[in-house]
């Protein structure tokens, strides 16, 4: 790989960080020296064990699962030469590169998150289509939380307050961490992670980071790294950057919009515009799709007991899988635009979801609605949240609802499936063994 070897050799790295991101979306790897790395290039030499797809968020193992081999065996790292970039918060000259990993037989781990993403773009290249994706990042900013039994804060500002009120799309308020956000413009500018508008949300210190629309891999990738690089910068002002879908009660939950479209991969032509202008049958069997299949694939989108929390009424968050033009209640929202940039914005994931697989799940649903021919309802007019709750309202039920549906089994394979719902079953057994304060406070004395 000639261009990894320029890369470092010219920018005098010391250090490669090979980068996995794994169920959770947690990077794992491996750090080398630039040396090293090079000659590894040459004789595939860096190795991981299997089982590091099915390590769960708390960094344990399901007892019970079957989808690694009994001897835990080695999995080897391709690092992908396209994404090999500085970290530019060591002193020391570092780069990163996100890895795909392979069997000893040149075979990918087919459950491993990158994978499945390519696995669902490769069924739209079959077609002579090409998804364009633009996902939307929402995140906190919290105090230094040492001691998980008490509740999250917000930060103190540049004025020396703790923000206490809803400051939605404030200038001012925004300008309050204006240190912080000018830390993560400088490392994204370094890292060519292609963030564009900034804005305060609804939250007490919560923000939103737009991305360009692109490539669905790449997007993935700049979304993955960016999570590391906001939190990064955030520590090194002594304050956390939070991705949980609702970190603190009586706030909004934290979301990963996410834009696409498909093009023709010959001409770049919007498929979900006719010649006139109007939408395609395209468009509208993409918008089925998403509403028949989103409910199945809630755990890639929602993979959290925590993600549950943001789904309710009246809250920026949807609760069932309506369409509507430039209506926010809606679980889809088709922005007001030009033909050529056609698009339905998924409203559902939470920010907590790994981005390979939300990219993946979400395009996944408008795959199935696009070869099925399926018809969406009308459109809502109004609040969508007078409608029914539709989505699972647990993360046990969305595993249920992922097992069963045949057609999302068949795109993501059953090797993926059986894989990530083991980790997230553990999850949860974990989850239930704790006994909260809420429990405590309300439950102690009085039954």
């Amino acid at each position: 790989m000639p261009f990894m070897d320029d890369f470092i050799k010219k920018n005098r790295i010391t250090e490669v960080e090979c980068l996995v991101p794994d169920m959770s979306g947690i990077a794992r790897g491996k750090i080398v020296p630039a040396e090293k790395f090079l000659r590894i290039l040459r004789d595939r030499g860096l190795r991981l064990p299997e089982a590091i797809f099915v390590q769960t968020v708390t960094g344990d193992y399901p007892d019970d699962e079957d989808v690694t081999s009994d001897e835990n065996s080695d999995i080897y790292m391709i690092p992908d030469e396209r994404t090999i970039r500085f970290v530019p918060w060591y002193e020391e000259p570092t780069a990163q590169v996100i890895t795909d990993c392979v069997y000893a037989d040149g075979l990918p781990v087919d459950f491993s998150p990158r994978h499945v993403l390519k696995r669902i773009l490769a069924l739209y290249e079959e077609r002579g289509w090409k998804p364009v994706v633009a996902p939307e990042l929402e995140f906190f900013l919290v105090q230094v939380n040492k001691d998980p039994d008490y509740p999250l804060l917000p930060p103190v500002g540049r004025n020396g307050r703790v923000e206490s009120g809803r400051q939605a799309f404030g200038i001012d308020a925004v300008n309050e961490f204006d240190p912080v956000f000018e830390d993560v413009y400088d490392y994204c500018e370094a890292q060519d992670i292609d963030i564009d508008t900034l804005t305060h949300e609804a939250g007490a210190a919560q923000i939103e980071i737009n991305f360009n629309h692109g490539d669905a891999l790449e997007l993935a990738d700049q979304a993955f790294l960016f999570k590391r690089t906001a939190r990064e910068a955030a520590m090194r002002h002594h304050i956390y950057a939070t991705f949980m879908a609702k970190p603190m009660q009586n706030e909004p939950g934290s979301a990963m919009h996410i834009h696409q479209s498909v093009v023709d991969t010959e001409t770049g032509r919007n498929l979900f515009s006719n010649p006139d202008g109007t939408d395609s049958a395209l468009f509208m069997a993409h918008v089925a799709g998403l509403q028949k299949f989103l409910p199945y694939v809630m755990p890639l989108l929602a993979p959290n007991v925590n993600s549950y929390r943001r789904l309710v009424p009246n809250s920026d968050a949807p609760i069932n899988v309506h369409w509507g033009r430039d209506n926010r209640t809606t679980g889809l929202r088709v922005p007001v635009s030009a033909p050529d940039s056609r698009r339905v914005e998924n409203r559902v994931a939470g920010a907590d979801a790994n981005p390979y697989l939300a990219i993946a799940a979400s395009l996944a649903c408008g795959y199935l609605g696009m070869v099925q021919g399926l018809e969406p309802n009308d459109p809502v007019k109004g609040s969508a949240y007078r409608l029914a709750f539709t989505l699972p309202r647990h993360q046990s039920d969305a595993l249920a609802k992922f097992n069963g549906c045949k057609p999302v089994r068949e795109v993501f394979g059953e090797k993926f499936i059986a894989a990530f719902t083991c980790v997230k079953e553990a999850e949860y057994e974990a989850y239930q063994r704790v006994i909260s304060s809420w429990e405590r406070e309300n439950l102690l004395l009085n039954v």
